[in-house]
Order: structure tokens, then sequence, then C-alpha cells
């Protein structure tokens, strides 16, 4: 059975100097010697044997530039470039995209498969791409590649500005572009797309379909195994315990699946008979004998409303109708009079206190100068008069 996977991981430089670097990735995956020119760090995976193919990939359109692109077709070259294209401490360098390739294919046919993939992915985003293929170091099945993508486009004057797949939510925004979400479940259900041609062609019956979170949530899962039984299996051995456990494992799933079927059933009769009285709410009414006790839906409610509203307006139960002139002037005058009877209780303050406001005066007026003293009044006389607006 042809198993789906495809991950996607970034490499920067948000942990600072124990970050990850493009320059350390590229040689790994690709088993070779790269010096990063940044860190003066050398990175030597020659020593690898699992590595059955690799290349770098180009933009389709930058066909015509010849050899102004060997820069990018160097492997050390172009993440060195890449590394010193960034300038924040934080910054993208990288971006990886990790995809198993179907084991029943062929060799030449899986290498095929992961060049085509990347080449979309080059074409679509104009960056270059740095496929290596991995061989199975565990299990037999495990073949899988990796695409190391630069965020930056590819021109053959060096890297350019950052890659559609790099920007921010707000900015693919204003450009038009989809969500980053959906971007994503486009690139896997392409994959997905990429992998199903490749073994229909080679005439195999397996195929491979990408789930989300949800969908694999549902999926009947396999069965947990004892350690003894699944090494048993996979040395090609029987294993009754085995056998015991899946026979478990589906006859709970046929008693999960009768109970979602009951459910499904119950749910489409309740709705069948929701949408038949939302139809011939009359009807339904009368065949259940609830003449008087039905809810009345909002929109009656509220169009009944409406309407009394608008019956008591004409009535001239709250008034007569009055211009909207009419109505500020209106409110004018009441705060005229609202004011005039804060001024009026003011000034009828209790004698104790007249007293001890006029005791207060003079004490405050013992520290003040002559010039001080003859522009008190004055002031007194403009504070007296803050509430006559000329009206």
């Amino acid at each position: 059975m042809a198993i789906y996977y495809l991950g996607m991981k970034t490499f920067g430089r948000a942990r600072g100097k124990s970050g990850s670097r493009a320059t350390s990735g590229a040689a790994y995956r690709a088993g070779e010697r790269i010096r990063d020119e940044r860190s003066r760090a050398v990175y030597d995976h020659r020593r690898r044997r699992d590595v059955v193919h690799k290349e770098i990939v180009l933009p389709t359109r930058l066909a015509a530039a010849g050899r102004a692109l060997d820069w990018a077709r160097d492997r050390a070259t172009l993440w060195n470039a890449a590394e010193s294209a960034e300038r924040q401490k934080n910054a993208r360098v990288a971006r990886e995209f990790t995809v198993a390739l179907p084991h029943e294919l062929a060799p030449e046919r899986r290498a095929t498969l992961a060049r085509q993939f990347a080449q979309e992915i080059s074409d679509r985003y104009g960056s270059a791409v740095d496929l290596t293929i991995h061989a199975p170091r565990g299990d037999p099945r495990n073949f899988h590649a990796h695409l190391f993508a630069t965020t930056r486009e590819v021109t053959p004057q060096g890297l350019g500005p950052k890659t559609t797949l790099e920007l921010s939510g707000t900015e693919r925004h204003h450009r038009g572009l989809s969500r980053w979400s959906e971007e994503l479940a486009s690139i896997r259900d392409r994959w997905a797309a990429l992998a199903n041609e490749t073994l229909k062609e080679a005439h195999i019956e397996a195929r491979i379909t990408p789930l989300s979170r949800a969908e694999a949530l549902t999926r009947a899962a396999a069965p947990r195994l004892p350690l003894a039984a699944y090494h048993i299996e996979r040395r090609g051995g029987h294993s009754f315990i085995a056998e015991r456990i899946r026979e478990k494992h589906r006859a709970a799933r046929a008693i999960v699946e009768q109970i979602r079927a009951r459910t499904q059933a119950t749910w489409a009769a309740l709705r069948e008979t929701s949408h038949s009285q939302t139809a011939h709410p009359v009807e339904a009414r009368d065949a259940s004998g609830l003449h008087g006790a039905s809810t009345p839906r909002p929109s009656d409610t509220a169009g009944e409303s409406a309407r009394k509203w608008a019956a008591d307006r004409r009535a001239g139960r709250w008034g007569p109708v009055t211009s909207i002139e009419e109505t500020q002037r209106e409110s004018v005058r009441n705060w005229l009079a609202f004011r005039e009877a804060a001024l009026r209780k003011g000034h009828d303050a209790s004698p104790e206190k007249s007293a001890h406001s006029s005791a207060a005066a003079r004490q405050s007026g013992q520290g003040m100068s002559a010039e001080e003293s003859s522009e008190a009044p004055e002031r007194d006389r403009s504070h007296s008069h803050d509430f006559d607006l000329g009206l």
C-alpha cells in the first residue's frame, strides 16, 4: 500500500547562534562538504551512503539564461548566497518539502516523480529547489525526497525578492492571493495527483490520498500490535496474536459503523420533518394539535412589532410628530433650563457656607499682592457669567 506523506518546515535564524543554517541542511541532505562563509563553519557529510539522487532544479522561465545561472547550480554557492541575502536576525533562509516516494515504483520512476514535483514548485514560486532522494535506512519502504527551496526568487543576477509563499497573510490578501492554508492544501493535493498519475502509468493499483486532520481522525486507524508480533510479520512470518487483534478491531469498527449509520438516518429523518413543518406551518400545527401554543418565528415577531409601532405613531399616542429642527430647539431649551436651575441652586447656599467661603477668601487674599487683589473681583464677575451664553 502506498503511503502519503508531505511535510514542510523552515530553516532560519530565530534561535540565534544555535539556529538552523541552510548551508548545514544542504550539506547533510546531499552528502557533501560545504563551508559557511558567514560563520566560517565547515559541514562535511561525505560519508553518507543513502543519497541515491541529487540535483538543483531552477525555474523553466530561466532556461534561456544559460551560463548566467551557473552560480545557482553550484550547491555551496547557492546556499551561501541564500545566507548572505538575509539581514534580519530572525530571517527565514530556506523552506523544505519532504515527501514519501511510493516504494512500489521503480527507482527511475521515483526519480522522475520527485523531479517533476520539484520543477512544479520551482516554476510556481520562482525559487531554486535542491532535490535529494534518500534510500531507506530501516524500513525498506521508506524512500523519500527532500526538496530544499530558497525563500527568494532566483534571477541571473542573484537572489531577488521573497517568494509569494513567504508573504504574510495581509500581503497575500492585498495581492489577491489565496490564504496560506489554502496554498498548502493545493500543494498537498498536487503531490497526491502527481503520485497517483505515476502509479497509474506504472500499472500499479495502489493510490495515495491527502487527508486533513479531521478526516484522519475519522479514518479507521490500524490496531496497535505487540512489538514481538510486529517483528514476526516484518520478517515475513505469521503471528496468531496479530490476527486475533485485527479480528477484534474489525468487529469493533463494524459496531461503530452501525451506530454511525443509525445516527445519520435519524438525523436525516429529523431534517425531513423540520423541512416539512417549515414549508407547511399551518398543516403541521393542525396535525400536531397545537393551534395556540406554537412559538412564533423571530421574523413574524419583528414584523408585528414594527407594524404596532407605526400604528401608535400615526395615532399620536407618543405625542405629535415634529421635525428634526424642532426637536433640536426643544433639546437646547431643556438644557438651558437645567443649567439655569443649577445656577440658582449655587446662589442659594446656606449662610454658614457663605461665611466659610468669605473667611477662606479673606485668608487667601492676605497672601495676594495689591494687583492680584484688584483683579480678584473682576475674575469673580467673569465667573458669575459662565452660564450666560448670549442667547
